[in-house]
């Protein structure tokens, strides 16, 4: 009756009535707003996939001008898909990851994984619909990664201590190395693509012998893996293949 009869406390009432209303409603829509995140990371996720895909075609374009006109076919060398971690563990010595694709997606076994930060592990598993990857994570994990501002290459590897850091050994005691120099994957390696960021070089190293020992610290954070990209090397069977045959004659 107050409220009705007089136009001041009328307009109190409906300002004060407005505030909670509006309040209510941004709660609301923060809830929906968090729990979207997945969807909009997912759509991320393949977005993402899908640059790097044009990006490989980008790169595999012939460069000689000897080509002929009817062959106008770029030689695409690596294909991504993307996979979602279902299963992790950063605390053991021998740490792997699961993925929610598997044999049906066009997973094999010898497979980079990687996140957008940087390198995760290889595949080493496969069913119908799911992948298990040995992590970077793990003591049995060798990986032949380089200096990107000078291309010296060593092995790098993790030591079983910091889920953070890896060991990147065999760099010669004569090449300069400043910290947050960035490493990544040399290419040498059939299964990872040259040039993905693993890390970038600590103050710690270890000098002994004719090379040294760097500290990397990684790129991807193991603990909040959620989404990664599964990569296959279309040319891997052909280069194995070669080398063997080579190596054994």
């Amino acid at each position: 009756m107050l409220t009705s009869s007089h136009n001041y406390h009328q307009a109190i009432t409906s300002n004060l009535a407005r505030g909670i209303s509006g309040n209510i409603n941004e709660r609301i829509e923060r809830g929906r707003s968090y729990f979207s995140l997945r969807d909009v990371n997912e759509k991320l996720v393949a977005e993402n996939r899908t640059l790097r895909q044009k990006l490989e075609d980008l790169n595999k374009t012939p460069e000689s001008s000897f080509v002929s006109v009817e062959d106008s076919i770029r030689e695409q060398k690596y294909r991504y898909i993307s996979a979602r971690v279902v299963n992790n563990s950063v605390n053991r010595q021998k740490n792997f990851i699961t993925l929610d694709k598997g044999r049906k997606h066009g997973i094999t076994i010898g497979m980079a994984v990687a996140s957008a930060d940087g390198v995760i592990g290889v595949t080493v598993g496969v069913s119908q619909n799911y992948s298990v990857a040995m992590s970077l994570l793990n003591n049995d994990f060798r990986l032949s990664a380089s200096i990107l501002n000078n291309n010296y290459f060593g092995s790098l590897a993790w030591d079983g201590k910091n889920y953070r850091h890896a060991l990147l050994s065999e760099i010669p005691h004569h090449v300069v190395i400043n910290q947050g120099d960035t490493i990544v994957t040399s290419g040498y390696s059939a299964i990872f693509p040259a040039g993905l960021v693993i890390g970038t070089v600590t103050d710690q190293q270890i000098k002994g012998g004719d090379f040294v020992t760097i500290q990397v610290q990684l790129a991807a954070d193991f603990k909040r893996l959620t989404n990664v990209y599964i990569i296959g090397s279309l040319e891997k069977n052909e280069r194995n293949l070669l080398e063997e045959e080579v190596i054994n004659e």
